[in-house]
């Protein structure tokens, strides 16, 4: 690394520490040459994703809109649009993904809330799949069957 003083191209690591939720490095150094101490930091080169949008057009990828549209589906529901949304452009940078269609993350949208809660999958797939009438939602409804429902289990009844 250069030094910012005197541009010497060698430089000693003091001290490394990760940033907040580990996905940089914060370093400090010390310039050999003329003693000088800086800080640098190291960030994960990641991809631009484009989203290719239903009339066609193109924007970048936000995991911050994404979570917004996803917190509108599990308002006063237990689940966290934002780490939805993050583990959507986690899996998107992984696969070096560069375009996508909205749809495709729309659908990976509904397949996390189906795991997570059937009530925010519902609303979510409400707006997404803009049904037209009761008949389309109810057979979004019927579609889950039982394999879409969380039983939870009732406690036991002791008798005294």
């Amino acid at each position: 690394m250069k030094c910012p003083v005197c541009n010497n191209s060698d430089s000693r690591v003091l001290d490394s520490r990760p940033i907040e939720d580990g996905s940089s490095i914060k370093r400090r150094r010390e310039c050999p040459s003329c003693g000088k101490r800086f800080t640098t930091y190291e960030v994960i080169e990641t991809v631009a994703i484009n989203v290719v949008k239903r009339n066609g057009s193109r924007e970048f990828f936000d995991a911050n809109k994404l979570a917004h549209g996803i917190e509108r589906a599990c308002q006063k529901r237990p689940v966290d649009p934002l780490a939805i949304a993050k583990d959507i452009e986690t899996e998107l940078q992984n696969e070096l993904v560069e375009e996508i269609t909205a749809r495709d993350i729309g659908e990976m949208v509904l397949a996390r809330l189906k795991e997570r809660d059937i009530v925010s999958y519902i609303r979510f797939a409400s707006v997404y799949r803009e049904f037209s009438d009761i008949d389309s939602f109810m057979e979004e409804i019927k579609s889950l069957g039982k394999k879409g429902r969380k039983r939870v289990a009732k406690p036991a009844q002791t008798e005294e």
